[in-house]
């Protein structure tokens, strides 16, 4: 397994864009725009997940990758590795209660907890394995991303309890990814507990949408 060094409390970055229904799930969504933007929380590792910050960290993962020699991408070539990417998982992912959203450059995968985890526990459910395999298997086809693996709460509870669930649920997903042969050096592992809410928190629907783990994968991006 995997081991934690570090845990930062980051915020993240998010673009702007207009609102699409997913045509696999009916879900409202965000369409692609031109441009995109990088999330704001890095690991910056070669050989372990020593966490760091901010952009740094994002720039960090990016220069090791280029240095071990897995090409970058740049300009026009980006949104259409993109595109094919998004539309890969969106086959693998249909019908799993897993949502991919598209904004700008980066896509984000949704996983409820409820679907991906025991109530207030961080191991993966074992019916849920099929699912991070479908994803495992695509990142190791489109390795010229980086990763960002997120996880939240709703606000029950202390916040301690909050942060350090949401950070070993998503240390959990990404200890799995890289179980399943996706390079580690591409990925962060960070837990925000409640601090950035979809819904509200205060109704029980509002609350389960906030229990997340989030799958964002941005360009690896020349330099």
């Amino acid at each position: 397994m995997l081991k934690r060094f570090a845990i930062l409390a980051l915020a993240a970055t998010f673009l702007s864009a207009c609102t699409t229904t997913n045509p696999y799930t009916g879900e409202q969504q965000m369409s692609n725009t031109s441009g995109g933007a990088l999330i704001g929380a890095g690991l910056g590792a070669l050989g372990g997940f020593a966490l760091s910050g901010g952009h740094g960290g994002v720039a960090r993962r990016n220069a090791a990758l280029i240095g071990a020699g897995i090409g970058a991408l740049a300009g026009g070539a980006i949104g259409n590795y993109m595109d094919n990417q998004e539309a890969e998982l969106r086959a693998q992912l249909q019908g799993t209660g897993v949502s991919v959203t598209r904004q700008g450059d980066r896509i984000i995968l949704n996983m409820p907890s409820n679907i991906t985890f025991p109530t207030d526990q961080a191991q993966v459910l074992p019916p849920f394995y099929a699912t991070l395999n479908s994803v495992a298997i695509v990142l190791r086809k489109f390795n010229k991303t980086l990763i960002d693996v997120n996880g939240y709460t709703d606000s029950t509870g202390s916040l301690a309890h909050n942060q350090d669930l949401s950070q070993r649920r998503a240390d959990a997903v990404t200890n799995y990814l890289a179980q399943q042969g996706v390079d580690p050096r591409r990925m962060s592992s960070m837990g925000f507990g409640p601090s950035q809410p979809i819904a509200s928190n205060a109704t029980p629907e509002g609350r389960a949408q906030n229990r997340r783990v989030e799958v964002s994968i941005s360009p690896l991006r020349a330099q």
